[in-house]
């Protein structure tokens, strides 16, 4: 028994489901076929899909738009010569299908090879007056093969037929910040505001721009617009907000989170920025408040954890300190900045050796900071293995090669080990680099500053120097 579909139009998706769980059939017209497709292919019932295209072409065999659709399937699946061939079928009906050239298109895409992806979107570009997909599309294959100016003009293309498409300008302004060209974003985003004044993602990223920059006012300006515009829009808040810290405008800044809050279910960020906030101000009870909601709202935030650490630590409360950073890495041992954390209270405490692990786990698991090399090597130091601390320079110094302070503490180490050959040669070369920062050289090994040698050294190379 065969049922017309426009007996029950709205009800296209269910009365398909119902023919499928008896023995009815039911006619649909392709526009129906095709809605019932686009629903099960946006919500990945890739298998229902299938179902519908065939049913759908054994009811339509000549509807090219059910065809282009299981060319649409069997690109997703990697079936790309049986799509390939589906294409050429249609092509020999109707050459002038542009949905063709970007199906075609989409294959290349899918097999990485892009410029031909372009050119096959510029062909459909030359025979349809429907262009905005296709440049949109364009963008996308120009930012897979890293030019980001021909992108950016791409995603321009779709901002002009559709001023609303705000997908395509973040596209715009993400080209602009990969090509560094923050004034060009500028001039671009205030030209669009001049047509869109009430835009809130335009002035949000206008604000970003300025921030990138560092022209602060200006920043602060385009939040407040952003949120003039949309006085629900969380982003600008939270943007507005670091603009004012960075201007030390605190109470400001809190108001600002304090309002994502109201908007929203609170975030671990907007914890963590308070509490910054109020530890500026010196409200510490209120900064620990807020710290502790940090954590416990996302236990895997690595500055929530580090903030906490770093307040008690700032307090001279050290133990404490030692105690939420061990919490830390019980949640995540492989974060190299809370074993470098460690490393320093362990140093603070003067308990050494349990630094000197801290410090090794910290570089093992990729922590090259400069500042890293140089307080492990001073652990090592104050343990009196003067070797290990010439080898942790060794390394360091493989990371930052012209480094002053590490050179002039390598020849420090050497003195202390003996090697003076080696020390002469290396302090010879740190003066030659910079003879300024012979001044920390002395303080941090005051028992050589008196060696005749090296005050020797140290004259000859002022001499040379002038």
């Amino acid at each position: 028994m065969a049922l017309e579909s426009n007996e029950y139009p709205d009800k296209s998706i269910s009365k398909f489901e119902s023919m499928l769980k008896t023995d009815d059939v039911y006619f649909f017209d392709a526009e129906d076929f095709e809605e019932i497709i686009h629903h099960y292919l946006n919500n990945g019932k890739i298998s229902l899909g299938k179902k519908a295209i065939q049913i759908g072409l054994e009811q339509h065999p000549n509807s090219m738009e059910l065809k282009l659709l299981q060319v649409e399937v069997l690109a997703f699946e990697d079936k790309f010569e049986a799509a390939e061939t589906l294409l050429d079928e249609i092509q020999n009906i109707n050459a002038a299908n542009e949905e063709v050239f970007i199906q075609r298109a989409n294959i290349r895409s899918k097999q990485d090879k892009h410029q031909e992806a372009v050119n096959l979107l510029l062909e459909a570009l030359d025979i349809t007056d429907h262009s905005f997909d296709i440049h949109s599309l364009l963008g996308m294959e120009y930012l897979f093969m890293d030019n980001y100016e021909q992108a950016k003009l791409s995603f321009m293309r779709c901002v002009e037929i559709d001023d609303k498409d705000y997908s395509s300008l973040y596209n715009v302004v993400y080209c602009f910040e990969f090509l560094e060209d923050f004034d060009g974003s500028i001039y671009y985003l205030n030209d669009y505001l001049d047509r869109n004044p009430y835009c809130e993602v335009a002035w949000h990223q206008l604000g970003k721009m300025y921030l990138a920059k560092k022209l602060y006012i200006e920043a602060l300006t385009a939040f407040d617009f952003a949120v003039i515009s949309d006085d629900s829009f969380i982003g600008a808040y939270f943007e507005k907000g670091k603009v004012l810290e960075k201007l030390r405008r605190y109470n400001e800044a809190i108001e600002n989170y304090e309002s994502t809050i109201s908007i929203e279910d609170p975030t671990s960020y907007a914890f963590l920025r308070l509490g910054k906030c109020h530890e500026k101000l010196g409200n510490f009870d209120l900064a620990k408040y807020y710290y502790y909601h940090t954590v416990h709202e996302d236990p895997l935030l690595d500055k929530g954890w580090l903030a906490i650490t770093d307040f008690h630590f700032g307090q001279k409360n050290y133990e404490k300190a030692l105690y939420y950073i061990n919490k830390a890495i019980n949640i995540d041992g492989e974060n190299p900045k809370y074993w470098k954390k460690s490393g320093k209270i362990y140093a603070t405490l003067k308990n050494w050796d349990e630094a000197d692990f801290a410090y090794k786990q910290a570089v093992d698991l990729g922590n090259y900071e400069l500042s890293t090399w140089k307080n492990w090597a001073e652990v090592l130091n104050k343990i009196g293995d003067y070797n290990s601390a010439i080898q942790v320079l060794i390394q360091g110094l493989e990371f930052y090669p012209d480094n002053c302070e590490l050179i002039y503490k390598l020849a420090g180490l050497h003195l202390k080990n003996d090697d003076l050959a080696e020390s002469k040669q290396i302090l010879s070369k740190a003066m030659k680099l910079d003879i300024g920062k012979l001044r920390q050289f002395e303080k941090e090994f005051p028992e050589f500053t008196e060696v005749d040698w090296v005050k020797a050294l140290v004259s000859k190379i002022k001499k040379t120097a002038k």
